[in-house]
């Protein structure tokens, strides 16, 4: 019986859920694929969706391979370790929030697109570290990294969804601004104005008199 054997049920749990919200993220998505969008709008949800479904799929890497019969905990360490190098590397090469232009981040994007991430990125690389001599503390480290990965998962696609939705409900159902060529064609032509000439509204005092 390993260290592992009693995370089954947890990882389960954990896994399961990553793995329900990140087919939910790509429903929200295909949805919100079919509403006219500017291109800042499309960029600005590219910067905010991605991460959300990489920490998603980190959690299911995770849930999968804490199930998975290990004999010992130092092949699964070594994951940690490269799990957790990874995703540091990754939010800090994401500079997609910063080139973005159609919403400008406030503290809270910060802390859950920069700083939450990255401290669950470094608990899992410590973990790694500190496993061949705590094995059973580093497994809890590991696991509140997982839980926290999975609640800023859940924080911001419920953002990006009240995200698209403010601005439905701004522009009347549609992008506000340039229209995105992919989207030019779906939406409908606006009748051209008619131009009403002097004659045109001098008839039209006249003809009452007449009736």
């Amino acid at each position: 019986m390993t260290t592992l054997s009693g995370w089954q049920n947890f990882y389960v749990i954990v896994g399961s859920s990553a793995g329900a919200l990140i087919g939910l993220q790509f429903v929200v998505m295909t949805l919100i694929a079919n509403m006219p969008i500017t291109r800042n709008d499309a960029h600005a949800g590219d910067a905010f969706t991605t991460p959300t479904v990489v920490h998603f799929g980190v959690v299911l890497v995770l849930s999968a391979v804490g199930c998975a019969p290990w004999d010992s905990i130092d092949a699964i360490a070594i994951l940690w370790g490269v799990l957790g190098l990874g995703g540091i590397v990754y939010v800090a090469l994401a500079r997609r929030l910063h080139l973005q232009t159609a919403y400008r981040p406030v503290f809270e994007d910060w802390l859950f697109h920069v700083l939450f991430p990255v401290a669950a990125y470094v608990m899992l690389g410590a973990s790694a570290c500190v496993a061949y001599a705590y094995a059973r503390p580093a497994l809890f480290v590991v696991g509140a990294a997982a839980l926290l990965l999975l609640f800023i998962g859940i924080h911001n696609a419920w953002d990006i969804v009240r995200y698209h939705h403010g601005r439905a409900e701004k522009c009347g159902g549609f992008g506000c601004g340039e229209v995105s060529p992919r989207m030019e064609t779906r939406l409908p032509l606006a009748p051209r104005p008619t131009r009403r000439t002097e004659r045109d509204q001098v008839l039209e005092r006249v003809r009452p008199g007449r009736d």
